[in-house]
C-alpha cells in the first residue's frame, strides 16, 4: 500500500460500466438518471485511459457500450470502495 503503481511494474485496465453509477439509496432497484450519456462519458473514458499512457503507464481498454466479460483478481490486504456524499445528493 505504500508504493505507486509505477513502484511496482504495475498496469491499468480502464473499461467504462455505466452501472458503477447506480444510485441504491432509495430502494431495491438502482437508478442510474445521474450517470452521464454516451456522448459525454465516452470522451472522458478515452482521456482518461490516454493521460495513463501519456504518464507511461501500461494501459489496456475495454470496448465502449459492448458487453464484456471482466474477470480481477484482488491481490491486496484492503479494498476501497470509493464514495462521495456529494453524489448522494
Amino acid at each position: 500500500m505504500n508504493l505507486a503503481l509505477a513502484d511496482v511494474g504495475g498496469a491499468v485496465l480502464v473499461v467504462s460500466q455505466f452501472t458503477l453509477y447506480g444510485d441504491a439509496t432509495a430502494g431495491r432497484r438502482p437508478s442510474y438518471i445521474k450517470a452521464a450519456r454516451p456522448e459525454q462519458a465516452e470522451p472522458l473514458v478515452d482521456e482518461v485511459a490516454k493521460r495513463l499512457a501519456d504518464a507511461g503507464v501500461p494501459v489496456a481498454t475495454g470496448r465502449f457500450r459492448a458487453h464484456m466479460q471482466i474477470e480481477s483478481v484482488g491481490d491486496g490486504p484492503v479494498t476501497i470502495l470509493l464514495d462521495s456524499a456529494d453524489a448522494r445528493r
